[in-house]
């Protein structure tokens, strides 16, 4: 084959502020939704990852069979998705439309054969089935409003609990699930409610603060975890494998591990020092004995019950689309997101790293270097913001420069000088955080890219022209127009030996330049049928690869243009990023947040 997948580096969940985030594990294993993506990774491997973009919608939640063999997951819309976890094509066994909106939890029974999803709905609430057929296993009722979660009893005889926005926990029994009890011991939304692994006993935790515990036969309240109580809301609740112990998660930025016989906290961990993305929103308790907890930020904490009050270690990953990225070395690069957030990637072992200091506060635009990485790298964001980050530190410089409008592309001369297209119709070139030029333009620039081997600047416009300029370190002055683009420039890039240059369209084609004689080498890399969003080459300046809103990634041979490889759904949802890791690898990013790595042959 042409090319074969080598890695996949997975996102962190997706979190919703004032929501709780279903997490769960099977195993070493854990699982999350983010966007229309399941992930399921292993903590003890990190090089082990499942990524299943079956939904069209947002998946919501997703859990592992007992049997470990099949995962169901549910969506934004009230489908629930039954696959095969064990085989590498994942294959759909069942898809159901369960609910007529937004699923917010499900889970398996212990036989691994009937499932309950529960949620938002015209009709109802929540709905129990058989995996394989569909057909009802009875009713989930008793509830006002939207049920938050849903925990089953795993042995014989079966029974479940919902726990809604209506303040109240609805104790089923089963099989077929029908109303027992409604329990009234929150004052506030529910969040979550889980069933120890025993049987014995469940747990649910509420807005109101407050944990309570519950027998797991008839439902009856035993009582109510008041020692070092949390102080906001609690959003989740998992038990320790031998269901002698469980741990919760708080908006107060806490996670608490309890002693079920005594309800008394054992341990309190808390996590940052202030602010939102400090807060806990979810949490499982692996079967290898890891407590993992979620914060608002994505960031995903895993603590050692035995050692200290400080997570064992930290995951973090981006959690919104990646809308920029670039290779730092052979084997790590740097992403940028569309949260602001950015984050260094060192190796599959160590995954990523934050980058420190006083970062951007929203969408990143576009994150550059010279092509002599000086070590060096310079970042802008829809703040109108450009900031310079170490490499060697892994740190924000301090200082940074205001652009005069909103940044739409930017680009870094071999001397360091920043180049930056705006929203106003204005190129601006910045060094050291220094205004050294500005001009606004007679048409509206979208893209731009600067020669590695000369003083050469092109700008790419709404006018499907690309325009070359001489840069004398105070002034732009244009000096040829190369056309030929059907669309919107919106993706351009030079080759590392300066020869070349790749403009990307609106309208996915791609058109190859030579920059010297300044003509057209080819107009036949027109495969993609959609938005050109990035375009990289290879360091020998013989391969281009290019991303797509297509969700395609191609690789386009310079020396014969009429050969290719096409990565077809290399991205769900979109590709915004590619580029390359030495000669022989590709990196595709984009609207999954996730990053995928191909080997290309030739």
């Amino acid at each position: 084959m042409p090319f074969k997948s080598v890695a996949l580096y997975p996102c962190n969940p997706a979190t919703t502020r004032g929501q709780s985030t279903k997490l769960s594990s099977s195993k070493d294993k854990i699982v999350y939704t983010n966007g229309r993506t399941v992930i399921i990774r292993d903590l003890k491997n990190p090089t082990s990852v499942i990524a299943n973009a079956g939904h069209v919608r947002d998946a919501t939640v997703a859990r592992i069979s007992l049997t470990g063999y099949y995962c169901a997951s549910a969506d934004a819309v009230g489908n629930v998705r039954v696959w095969d976890i064990v085989g590498e094509d994942q294959v759909l066994k069942a898809e159901y439309k369960v609910l007529s909106g937004k699923v917010n939890d499900l889970e398996w029974d212990g036989e691994s054969k009937r499932i309950i999803a529960v949620g938002d709905g015209r009709e109802k609430f929540g709905h129990a089935f058989m995996m394989e057929t569909g057909s009802s296993t009875g009713e989930i009722m008793g509830h006002s409003k939207v049920i938050n979660a849903v925990s089953i009893r795993h042995q014989r005889p079966f029974r479940a609990a919902t726990a809604s926005d209506d303040s109240t926990i609805i104790f089923h029994q089963g099989v077929p699930f029908k109303f027992d009890k409604s329990i009234k011991t929150h004052t506030k939304f529910v969040q979550d409610v889980r069933y120890a692994l025993s049987g014995d006993h469940f747990a649910s935790v509420g807005s109101d603060a407050k944990v309570f515990l519950y027998d797991g036969k008839n439902g009856d309240t035993i009582g109510e975890f008041t020692d070092n109580p949390h102080t906001g809301t609690v959003y989740g609740v998992s038990w320790s494998p031998d269901s002698k112990s469980l741990v919760t998660s708080s908006a107060d930025r806490t996670v608490k591990l309890w002693d079920v016989e005594t309800k008394k906290n054992i341990t309190t961990y808390t996590l940052g020092t202030s602010g939102l993305d400090s807060q806990q929103v979810g949490n499982t308790w692996t079967g290898g004995d890891d407590i993992v907890s979620i914060a608002m930020n994505g960031d995903l904490n895993i603590f050692d019950k035995r050692v200290g009050d400080k997570p064992s270690r930290i995951l973090h990953a981006p959690s919104k689309a990646i809308t920029s990225a670039l290779p730092t070395g052979t084997s790590t690069f740097l992403t940028g997101s569309s949260d602001g957030r950015i984050l260094s990637f060192n190796s599959p072992e160590d995954g990523y790293d934050e980058v420190k200091g006083t970062g951007h506060a929203t969408f990143i635009v576009g994150l550059k270097s010279n092509a002599t990485s000086s070590g060096k790298v310079y970042s802008t964001a829809y703040d109108d913001k450009v900031k310079e980050i170490d490499l060697n530190g892994n740190s924000f410089v301090q200082a940074s420069c205001p652009t005069s409008s909103q940044p739409n592309s930017i680009a870094v001369s071999s001397d360091d000088t920043v180049f930056l297209t705006e929203a106003n119709g204005s190129i601006e070139a910045i060094k050291s955080n220094q205004k050294l030029f500005e001009s606004k333009l007679k048409f509206n620039p979208t893209s731009v890219a600067a020669a590695p081997t000369s003083n050469i600047v092109i700008v790419g416009g709404e006018d499907q022209k690309v325009r070359l300029n001489e840069w004398d370190g105070k002034t732009l002055k244009e000096v040829g127009v190369l056309q030929g683009n059907k669309g919107t420039v919106s993706a351009l890039a030079f080759s590392p030996d300066g020869k070349y240059l790749a403009a990307g369209d609106s309208s996915g084609k791609i058109l190859l330049f030579d920059v010297n004689e300044r003509k057209l080498v080819t107009s036949r890399w027109s495969f993609h049928s959609a938005k050109i969003t990035s375009l990289a080459f290879s360091s020998n300046s013989k391969f281009c690869a290019s991303g797509s809103l297509d969700t395609h990634v191609y690789i386009w041979n310079v020396d014969s243009p009429v050969k290719n490889i096409g990565i077809k759904n290399a991205v769900p949802g979109g590709v915004n990023e590619v580029f390359w890791l030495g000669d022989g690898k590709v990196v595709g990013a984009g609207a999954d947040a996730c990053a995928r790595v191909w080997e290309v042959s030739f």
